[in-house]
């Protein structure tokens, strides 16, 4: 991976931070894959929301902030439906918003144990 690259995943890891923060989403993780042999992408960011529209809220804030930051869009997204669980596939940065008991029940951050984690503090 180029410094270029690299430095355009961690711009977008930023801006998913943002746009997660700026609808009260919780509990975000950072996990960085990128010293792991075959990972699906360089990062995952995982997070909390409260009900199905705070989870579709945050995930809607996330793609808005993202695109205004770096102009990036998902290159596929689902999960909106039900808004249990939406998936956000930037391709080197994959963002979960999840409601709590089904975070809880995937447990993403046990399957991706050895990667780095890197918590953000809630804001509130």
């Amino acid at each position: 991976m180029s410094k270029e690259e690299s430095y355009s995943a961690k711009r977008l890891v930023d801006a998913v931070v943002e746009g997660i923060q700026e609808k009260k989403g919780t509990n975000i993780a950072v996990l960085d894959l990128t010293e792991l042999d075959n990972s699906v992408c360089e990062y995952f960011i995982i997070c909390d929301g409260d009900s199905n529209t705070h989870v579709d809220a945050v995930a809607g804030s996330v793609e808005d902030i993202v695109r205004k930051k770096t102009t990036e869009r998902p290159y596929h997204s689902e999960g909106f439906e039900n808004a249990e669980w939406i998936l956000l596939d930037y391709v080197d940065v994959v963002v979960h918003v999840f409601q709590r008991s089904m975070r809880s029940f995937y447990n993403l951050e046990g399957l991706w144990a050895d990667a780095k984690r890197t918590d953000i503090e809630n804001l509130f």
